[in-house]
């Protein structure tokens, strides 16, 4: 079966307002009767099967509402390989996100972490799977990912007294000695350092904040170079989340920029907050969080700083490239090291008027970003007009062809899962 689905909007105080979010863009060009508020946040729409966020499908003629009802009752539609890997149900969930302010310092519990989270506080952590996912920027896009080289911390260290104060002489000559003379111990001086300042006490992290908020804003007001402190950022976060420890993390986590077409890929136990554009994502579908900070919600300090992977890199590793596949030049692959899903970004010049989605031995789902099509397939009940935010499931070893209308061609994402 081919057909056409809604996806569920939701909406959080971090995402962009109104028609500025890409989630609101593509919903309204999907839907002309869809009323966009002006004010109200629109910060993600979910794509997929979960069950916070099932999508609705949009054929009168399927009986089944929701796409993990229907997937339920044909489990088949998956492609034998996942079906049977993943128990009968996707494995994946796909997102688009418009991130207005950032969002909390989080990490995601592998699959063992996962369960025994579950098992001891279900309330926090709803299920049992691993959370790894990737971010695919649809505009300019910021992140915080994976911790920063070591010597750029130890700089920080140096040159952010209030920093220094929160972790201690102690912890953060440990990690200066082990930049020298010690390039194995690197991982657990760090561990230290960042466990002490993410355990500081609130009064005296309360303390040291404000004096180095204070201490930035006189210089960025006297026309100095607050580089050496990561003022611009500072005072951003700050003025998002006043008084909160994620404010500091800024010294030891990667700044990671990525132009649209761009990603970064987050496995289990990597710190990362996003703070600021427009993506697509696709993540094993779970929804399993562990935050420390620049959030409102419940925090796991202690998980957080035992479970992260202390590695450091420099931020230009954190970007994941694309291939493009050697079948079709207009196919680029982001395949990373899990088995839940891979997405595909294609681009059709517009030469081409007549485009196949070639079948896999998965079941995909489809979102167009730009450009107007008729879709038609031999799985399809009928002819289905594909617009910017138009949203395509399609059953493994299915295709539909593309006859486009669009002058500018089209640009489409497609999550799938190649096992």
């Amino acid at each position: 079966a081919v057909f056409p689905l809604a996806g569920v909007t939701q909406s959080y105080a971090w995402g962009k307002v109104g028609m500025e979010s890409e989630v609101a863009k593509l919903v309204a060009s999907s839907d002309p009767l869809v009323r966009i508020e002006p004010d109200q946040p629109y910060a993600e729409l979910w794509m997929g099967a979960h069950p916070k966020g099932d999508a609705v499908i949009r054929d009168n003629r399927i009986g089944q509402q929701t796409l993990g009802q229907w997937i339920a009752d044909n489990p088949s539609c998956l492609g034998a390989k996942v079906k049977d890997t993943f128990g009968g149900r996707l494995p994946f969930l796909f997102k688009v996100l418009s991130v207005n302010t950032a969002l909390s310092i989080q990490a995601h519990p592998s699959k063992e972490l996962a369960a025994k989270l579950h098992a001891q506080f279900p309330e926090h952590y709803p299920d049992t799977n691993h959370k790894p996912e990737m971010a695919i920027a649809l505009t300019p896009f910021e992140g915080l990912c994976g911790f920063r080289p070591v010597e750029e911390i130890v700089s920080f260290l140096q040159s952010v007294p209030e920093l220094r104060a929160l972790i201690g002489d102690v912890a953060a000559e440990q990690l200066e000695r082990s930049v020298r003379d010690d390039p194995r111990g690197v991982s657990a001086a760090l561990r230290v350092c960042f466990t002490r300042m993410m355990k500081s006490e609130k009064k005296f992290f309360v303390d040291q904040l404000n004096m180095l908020v204070k201490r930035i804003s006189q210089e960025a007001a006297e026309g100095k170079d607050t580089s050496g402190s990561n003022g611009e950022l500072l005072l951003r976060l700050h003025s998002q989340y006043p008084g909160d420890i994620g404010c500091f993390t800024i010294y030891f986590l990667n700044l990671v920029r990525l132009e649209p077409g761009e990603a970064m890929f987050l496995g289990a136990n990597e710190p990362h907050a996003y703070l600021h554009g427009d993506c697509v994502e696709l993540m094993a579908c779970s929804d399993n969080t562990v935050r420390a900070g620049l959030t409102p919600k419940f925090i796991d300090v202690l998980t957080l700083c035992e479970m992260l992977n202390y590695t450091p890199a420099p931020s230009s590793s954190k970007i994941f490239p694309a291939t493009q596949s050697p079948l079709d030049p207009s196919v680029y692959l982001y395949d990373p090291p899990v088995p839940d899903f891979t997405l595909m970004r294609i681009e059709i010049p517009s030469s081409i008027k007549l485009y196949l989605v070639s079948a896999l031995d998965s079941a995909s789902i489809l979102l167009v970003i730009q450009g107007t099509a008729v879709g038609t397939s031999t799985a399809a009940a009928s002819e289905m007009t594909l617009r910017r935010g138009s949203v395509v499931f399609i059953s493994a070893n299915e295709s539909i062809s593309l006859h486009l209308s669009s002058t500018d061609g089209m640009l489409l994402f497609r999550a799938c899962c190649l096992l």
